[in-house]
C-alpha cells in the first residue's frame, strides 16, 4: 500500500495527504495553523498525527507520505499486538476455551482476529493508510479491547480519537451502558481529555473555531458514494436528469437531480436520529438481558462489540457523505470479537471483508468509471451499499436475538444453577 500511495497512484490513493502536508507547511512556515487561525473541516486533535508526519518534510517530494505511511504501519502493528493478547487484556479472568492447538503459543481466536485485521487492511487498500481515519482505526481496536477491564483508559483513547476524527465518539454509547459506574469510568475520562484538547486550543487563540468542524456537513449535497444516493446512482445510468457534479470547495463528487438535495437534507436529520435509535436499542437490550448481564463478562463484551458495530454501520448508512475511508470504521468491532472468541460473528466478518474489498474496487480502481457512468463499476458500488444495509439489519437482529436468548436461558435455568454454567 505504501508503494501504491507513494509511487504508483499518489494522486488518487494519497490525495488527502497532500492537503495534510500543505496545512502543516502553513503552520510551520507561516504560523497559520488549522483551528487556531480559522475554521477547519477536522477536529483540533487531527493536527497531532498530521504534525507527526511532518518529520518527513512539508515541501515537495514524498517524504511526508513516507513518514505518514510508517506512522500508520506502526499503529496497525500495535493493533495486531493488542489483538494477539486480547483475551488477557479484555477479561478480568480469561476463560480456558480449549481451542488451543498443540504447541501453539497463541490461541486460535487472537490469531484469527489479528489475521482478519491484516486482511481487512489489504482488502480496503490504499484508503486504509492514506486517510485520517487510518490513525483512528487502531486506536479504536485498543479502546474496544480495554472497554471493560480498563474502561477509563478505553474512554480516554476513544475521546482522543473523537478529537482526531469524530467517528469514535458514538462508540462510547455501548460502553456507558456496559460498565457499573459509567460517570466515573467513562464520562469523566472522556470529559477530561476533551477539556485538555479544548484548553490547548483556547490558549492558542482558536477558541471561537473549536467546534467549527461540526458545521462542515451543512453545506454538503448527496455524495456519490453515499448509501442514500443509491437510487440516484442507478437512475444516472440511463437518465440525463441526474448529474454527477464536482464540488470543488468540498473536494467531492455529488449527485444532483429531482429529490437529491431533499435526500441529503433528510439524511442530515436521520444521522442524528439513527444515533438516538441505536442508543435506545442498546438500552433495551441491556434491560431485557436482566441481571445476567452483570454476571456474565462475555455477555457484556459481546454487547459492547455488537453495539460498536451497530453504531459504526449506522453512521455510514445514514450519512450523506459516504467517503470510502468510512468503511475503516467497521473493522475494529469484528477483529476484537474474533480475538475474544465471541460466538456468532462469522457472518458479520464475511460481510465486513466483502464490503472492504468492494470499496477498494470502487476507490481507487473504478472511481473514474463510476463518474463516467459505466454500468459494471457502478453496480459494484450499488452492491457495496446494499451490503452495508444488510450489515446494519443483521447487527440489530443479532443484538435483539442475543438479548432474547439470554433472557430465555435465565428464565429456564434450574434453581441453584450458576449463571456461568
Amino acid at each position: 500500500m505504501i508503494w501504491l500511495g507513494v509511487v504508483a497512484i499518489p494522486e488518487k490513493a494519497f490525495w488527502d495527504l497532500t492537503l495534510y502536508r500543505y496545512w502543516m507547511w502553513q503552520g510551520l512556515e507561516q504560523g497559520h495553523w488549522p483551528v487556531l487561525s480559522g475554521e477547519w473541516v477536522y477536529p483540533a486533535g487531527a493536527i497531532v498525527p498530521m504534525l507527526a508526519a511532518a518529520v518527513g518534510g512539508t515541501g515537495t517530494g514524498s517524504g511526508y507520505m513516507v513518514a505518514w505511511s510508517l506512522m500508520i504501519t506502526l499503529l496497525d502493528a500495535v493493533a495486531v499486538l493488542v489483538l494477539l493478547h486480547a483475551p488477557v487484556l479484555a477479561r478480568s479472568a480469561p476463560p480456558q476455551t480449549g481451542d488451543d492447538e498443540p504447541g501453539a503459543d497463541v490461541p486460535i481466536g487472537p490469531r484469527l482476529g489479528a489475521w482478519c485485521w491484516i486482511a481487512f487492511l489489504l482488502l480496503l487498500g490504499p484508503v486504509a493508510m492514506g486517510r485520517l481515519d487510518a490513525v483512528v482505526a487502531p486506536l479504536v481496536v485498543v479502546g474496544l479491547v480495554l472497554a471493560l477491564r480498563s474502561p477509563r483508559t478505553s474512554a480516554a483513547l476513544l475521546a482522543f480519537g473523537t478529537w482526531v476524527k469524530v467517528s469514535p465518539g458514538p462508540l462510547l454509547l455501548p460502553q456507558v451502558l456496559a460498565v457499573r459506574r459509567p460517570w466515573r469510568d467513562v464520562v469523566l475520562p472522556a470529559a477530561v481529555v476533551s477539556a485538555l484538547v479544548s484548553g490547548v486550543v483556547v490558549l492558542g487563540g482558536g477558541g471561537q473555531h473549536l467546534l467549527s468542524f461540526l458545521g462542515e456537513q451543512d453545506g454538503r449535497g448527496l455524495q456519490i458514494e453515499a448509501v442514500g444516493g443509491t437510487p440516484w446512482l442507478i437512475a444516472a445510468l440511463w437518465s440525463t436528469s441526474v448529474r454527477r457534479e464536482w464540488n470543488e470547495a468540498l473536494v467531492t463528487v455529488e449527485l444532483h437531480g429531482v429529490g437529491a438535495q431533499g435526500m441529503a437534507d433528510v439524511l442530515g436529520a436521520l444521522f442524528v436520529l439513527a444515533v438516538v435509535a441505536c442508543a435506545a436499542l442498546l438500552w433495551w437490550v441491556r434491560r431485557r438481558t436482566g441481571p445476567v448481564f452483570w454476571e456474565d463478562e462475555d455477555a457484556r463484551l459481546a454487547f459492547v462489540m455488537r453495539g460498536a458495530m451497530l453504531v459504526s454501520t449506522a453512521l455510514i448508512v445514514f450519512n450523506k457523505v459516504g467517503s470510502p475511508q468510512y468503511v475503516g470504521w467497521l473493522a475494529a468491532p469484528v477483529v476484537v470479537a474474533l480475538s475474544l472468541g465471541l460466538p456468532r460473528w462469522r457472518t458479520t466478518a464475511v460481510l465486513v471483508l466483502g464490503i472492504a474489498a468492494a470499496t477498494q474496487v470502487v476507490f481507487p480502481w473504478s472511481y473514474d468509471l463510476i463518474l463516467s457512468g459505466v454500468p459494471g463499476a457502478t453496480l459494484v458500488l450499488v452492491g457495496r451499499n446494499v451490503a452495508l444495509v444488510v450489515l446494519l439489519v443483521h447487527t440489530a437482529r443479532e443484538l435483539w436475538t442475543e438479548a432474547v436468548r439470554r433472557t430465555s436461558a435465565t428464565t429456564h435455568r434450574p434453581r441453584g444453577v450458576s449463571a456461568e454454567l
